[in-house]
C-alpha cells in the first residue's frame, strides 16, 4: 500500500540530507525525479497540489515530435521527440500505442506538400518509426475518416504517431519512483528555502492537509513547476520576469460519432496558422487544441470565447456538423510554459526546454513538452550532478519500463483497464473481495468503483478530484456524468480514508464547484 504516513515519517527526520529534492509533480518534475532515483541518488519530490494537477493532465494526449516543428526548421526538436516517442511506447506499452492520422488535402498542391514532409518524418524515426506515410485517394480518405467533410477534398495522407493518457502516465511515474526507493508526496507545498551561505540546501515546506511543517534538507534542489516557475523562483527573492510566456490550449470533448473508426485527424495549418487535431480517445473524440496567450498562470484556466468559436468553427468546418451544447460533454484549459523569445507569438515559440542555475544553485527547468519529459529529466539531473558534486553516474532510463510495464494476467474488461497494465490483476481482486466494486461509476463512464479503492490505496488520491479527474479520466470525458458520480465516489474515498461526514461534505462540494467549469456554456 502507498502509505501517505510513511512518506511523511521520511520527511520528519530533520538532520536527513536528500541527494535530491524535486519541487512540482507534473511531467517534468516526475521524470527529473525518476531519473534521479534511478541513477542511485536519494530522492524525494513535493507537489503542492495532485500529480499533474495542472498542464501535465490537460495535454492533446500525444506522443510525437511534432510535424509542424519541421515547418519551422526546428528539425533537432523534432529528432529529438521522435526518439523520445519510442521509449515511451517501449517503456510503457500499456499507457503508449501507435495511433494513424490522416491529414485531408482540399487542394492538389497540398498532397506532394504534406507528402513530402510527413517522408521526412518518418525517416527521421529511423529505426523508431512505427510506420510509413501513404498517399490516399480522396476516397480512401473518406473511408479512414467517416463524416470529413467531402466539398473539394482531393485525397490526404495518413502517417503515424503516438496516443497516450497523460494522468495516467504521471501516476506511472510516481509509482515508478517508488519502486526506486524515493518519495513522492503530493498536497505538500514548498513555502520557502533553506539557505546555507548563499546556497540553497532544502525547502520548508507545509502538508495542505493538516499543516504540519517540515524541514527538508538537500544537495541539490530542482525547481520544476510549469508555468508556475517564476513564482516559485520568487520564494527566494529573485525571478527573470523574461522567462515565460503562458500559452493557452484548450480542448472539446465530444461523442465517438464525430469521429468513428480508429483513425485521428490532423490539420496542419488552419486558417490562423493552427494546428489542429481530432482524435478517438477513450471512447469518445477529443478536439484541440488552440494556442492563445495567457496573461498570468493559474491552476484552473478556463475557455476563452475565442477559443470556443475557434474550436466549434473548425469542427464545423472539417468534421461536416456544428456540435449541439449538449453534445459537448467536456471542455477544457491547459496552460504552456513556453520560453520567452522577444515578441514573438505563442505558437511560434520553440517547445524546446531550457535549464538554469541561480547563483544560490537553485535548479530551474522549464519550457518542452510531454514528449520530451524524459530528456528533460535526464538534462536536469546531469546539471544537478555537477552543480551539486554528487558521484558521477549515467542515465539508464532510455530504456527502463515503468511501473505496469508488465504482462497483463488479467483480462481487461475494456480498453479502458489496459492503463493498470501489471496492476491489473490486483484492481479486479478488489472486485472479487467485495462484489458491489464492480459496479460502474456511471452508466456513460467506463470506470469502475474498484478503481476509487485503488486509487486510495496505491495511488495517493487524496479527494474526489484526484480520483475523477486524473485516477480516472471521468471529468475531462463527461463532466456531467462525473457530477453525477460524484457523491458515491465521495462516500467510497472518505471510508478508505476514515474522512468523516464533514470532510465528505466539504469534498463533494469542492468537486461540484470544480466541475461546474468543465460544462460547456454559451457565452
Amino acid at each position: 500500500m502507498e502509505n501517505r504516513e510513511s512518506k511523511l515519517a521520511q520527511l520528519r527526520f530533520s538532520s536527513r540530507v536528500w541527494d535530491v529534492l524535486v519541487i512540482g509533480g507534473g511531467a517534468t518534475g516526475l521524470g527529473a525525479a525518476v531519473e534521479a532515483a534511478s541513477r542511485g541518488y536519494k530522492t524525494v519530490l513535493v507537489e503542492r497540489l495532485d500529480f499533474a494537477k495542472g498542464t501535465s493532465s490537460r495535454s492533446t494526449k500525444l506522443v510525437h515530435g511534432g510535424v509542424r516543428y519541421l515547418e519551422q526548421m526546428n528539425v533537432r526538436l523534432v529528432l529529438d521527440a521522435l526518439q523520445e516517442r519510442g521509449r515511451m511506447l517501449s517503456n510503457a506499452p500499456h499507457l503508449c500505442h501507435d495511433l494513424r492520422f490522416v491529414v485531408p488535402a482540399y487542394s492538389l498542391a497540398l498532397l506532394p506538400y504534406y507528402g513530402i514532409g510527413l517522408k521526412l518524418y518518418d525517416w527521421l524515426s529511423g529505426r523508431l518509426s512505427l510506420g510509413s506515410s501513404q498517399l490516399l485517394s480522396a476516397a480512401a480518405t473518406r473511408q479512414k475518416l467517416p463524416g470529413v467533410v467531402e466539398k473539394d477534398l482531393r485525397g490526404g495522407i495518413l502517417y503515424h504517431d503516438g496516443q497516450f493518457d497523460d494522468a495516467r502516465y504521471a501516476m506511472a511515474l510516481a509509482r515508478t519512483l517508488s519502486d526506486l526507493g524515493g518519495v513522492a508526496l503530493n498536497y505538500m507545498e514548498a513555502i520557502g528555502f533553506m539557505d546555507e551561505n548563499k546556497r540553497v540546501a532544502g525547502v520548508y515546506a507545509t502538508d495542505r492537509e493538516t499543516g504540519e511543517r517540515f524541514r527538508i534538507q538537500a544537495k541539490a534542489v530542482i525547481n520544476a513547476t510549469g508555468v508556475f516557475a517564476e513564482e516559485t523562483l520568487r520564494l527566494q527573492g529573485s525571478a527573470d520576469q523574461t522567462l515565460l510566456s503562458v500559452s493557452q490550449g484548450t480542448h472539446m470533448v465530444l461523442p465517438a460519432s464525430y469521429l468513428p473508426g480508429d483513425h485521428a485527424l490532423m490539420v496542419p495549418k488552419t486558417a490562423d496558422g493552427r494546428v489542429l487535431f481530432a482524435i478517438p480517445w477513450h471512447g469518445h473524440t477529443l478536439v484541440g487544441t488552440t494556442d492563445v496567450e495567457a496573461e498570468l498562470p493559474v491552476v484552473e484556466p478556463r475557455p476563452m470565447q475565442e477559443e470556443k468559436q475557434f474550436l466549434l468553427d473548425h469542427i464545423e468546418r472539417y468534421l461536416g456538423r456544428r456540435p449541439a451544447p449538449d453534445e459537448i460533454l467536456s471542455i477544457w484549459s491547459g496552460l504552456r510554459p513556453l520560453v520567452r523569445q522577444g515578441s514573438q507569438a505563442t505558437s511560434k515559440l520553440s517547445r524546446d526546454h531550457t535549464i538554469l542555475v541561480a547563483p544560490s544553485g537553485l535548479i530551474t527547468v522549464t519550457g518542452g513538452k510531454w514528449t520530451t519529459y524524459r530528456r528533460m529529466g535526464e538534462d536536469a539531473i546531469d546539471r544537478a550532478m555537477h552543480v551539486a558534486g554528487l558521484a558521477h553516474t549515467t542515465s539508464a532510463t532510455a530504456t527502463m519500463k515503468l511501473h505496469g510495464a508488465g504482462p497483463i494476467t488479467a483480462q481487461p474488461a475494456n480498453a479502458w483497464e489496459r492503463v493498470y497494465g501489471s496492476d491489473l490483476a490486483a484492481v479486479q481482486a478488489l472486485g472479487v473481495e467485495r462484489p458491489e466494486l464492480d459496479e460502474l461509476l456511471h452508466p456513460r463512464l467506463p470506470f469502475r468503483m474498484r478503481e476509487v479503492v485503488w486509487a486510495a490505496r496505491m495511488e495517493q488520491a487524496r479527494t474526489t478530484e484526484d480520483v475523477l479527474a486524473r485516477r480516472t479520466r471521468a471529468l475531462f470525458l463527461d463532466a456531467r456524468a462525473a457530477l453525477e458520480a460524484a457523491p458515491a465516489v465521495s462516500a467510497l474515498l472518505a471510508r478508505e480514508l476514515g474522512r468523516d461526514a464533514a470532510w465528505e461534505e466539504r469534498d463533494l462540494e469542492s468537486f461540484k464547484t470544480l466541475a461546474k467549469g468543465y460544462l460547456y456554456e454559451q457565452d
